[in-house]
């Protein structure tokens, strides 16, 4: 398939390359968490101010905070954190990274499911995504709501951070700022999982439809690989500038391949590139650099950490 950059082709790779950096970073999240949870999971219990003073003449204050810790499955803290909130602002701006990375996901879907593109379609339901009044449509409904649900987590993320500037050991109102946002946060965040789980499990690819947006540019989206092969030849610039001319005459209504204007061009000619070469050269499923070795990387990896 295409790669795109600035919505435009770039250059070729596959589809699996596309999931696999999904994949990769999902794994990252995962590894993230494992990190998060010890941080996270800690009590809060240490009185008004959190020097358990009204427990500290019995001279069983820790046991009882441990006591309570281990009740309830949590990590004994070093020191009260009541107005110290990094843990609660850590875990939001977890969210906002996963369902960010869920929203990227899905703009993606978005953007190839344009009906001039084609190259995927969300999970088929009878009616889903049909429009009211143009029965013809297919929305993108799943990737509307991911993208909407995670942009609402990233912006209330952000009143975390705010609910950590608190004043002195018990603080005026930041502290309820939590309490507001957090419950939306997590359900949210749920729920952008769960859509997201759904539209990659259902997923339709369209590989007919890859290969024919491969071949729109008729043979442009190798241009990179034709320039470098024949940047050794007569020199990197001057091949970038001779293959920028060439590429222009495509889009000037004719119908020939790049490979057709690279044969005829005597400059080519003159470097000795057969037109055998060049449909080689101009060939995309031939320019996947390694996009397939990185695939395999990526599953190799998720495989040893299961």
């Amino acid at each position: 398939m295409a790669a795109r950059s600035n919505l435009q082709q770039a250059v070729p790779m596959t589809f699996g390359f596309k999931t696999a950096r999904l994949l990769a970073t999902f794994q990252r999240h995962k590894q993230r968490l494992s990190e998060i949870l010890p941080r996270l999971l800690v009590l809060e219990f240490g009185g008004a101010v959190g020097t358990l003073a009204t427990l500290a003449d019995t001279g069983l204050a820790m046991e009882v905070q441990k006591g309570v810790a281990e009740e309830l499955g949590l990590q004994i803290p070093e020191i009260a954190w009541h107005t110290e909130r990094d843990r609660i602002a850590e875990v939001g701006a977890f969210f906002a990274m996963v369902t960010a990375t869920c929203a990227k996901f899905a703009m993606d879907v978005k953007l190839l499911m344009q009906t001039e593109v084609g190259e995927v379609s969300e999970p088929f339901y009878p009616h889903r995504g049909s429009s009211s009044t143009m029965p013809q449509k297919r929305n993108p409904v799943s990737s509307v709501y991911i993208t909407a649900m995670s942009s609402t987590v990233r912006q209330l993320s952000a009143s975390l951070f705010e609910a950590m500037v608190e004043d002195h050991e018990r603080s005026t109102g930041p502290w309820e700022i939590e309490w507001i946002v957090l419950p939306q946060i997590c359900t949210l965040t749920h729920a952008t999982l769960v859509h997201t789980r759904d539209l990659i499990r259902g997923l339709e690819v369209h590989p007919d439809a890859m290969r024919r947006n491969l071949d729109i540019t008729r043979g442009a989206i190798v241009s990179e690989a034709v320039m470098m092969k024949l940047g050794a030849v007569i020199g990197r610039q001057k091949a970038h500038d001779l293959i920028y001319d060439e590429c222009r005459k495509l889009g000037d209504g004719s119908d020939k391949h790049l490979v057709d204007l690279l044969t005829e061009n005597l400059e080519i000619q003159a470097a000795g590139i057969s037109r055998s070469k060049l449909e080689e050269i101009c060939d995309p499923v031939k320019y996947l650099g390694l996009s397939e070795e990185m695939v395999k990387r990526v599953l190799e990896l998720t495989e040893s950490s299961k």
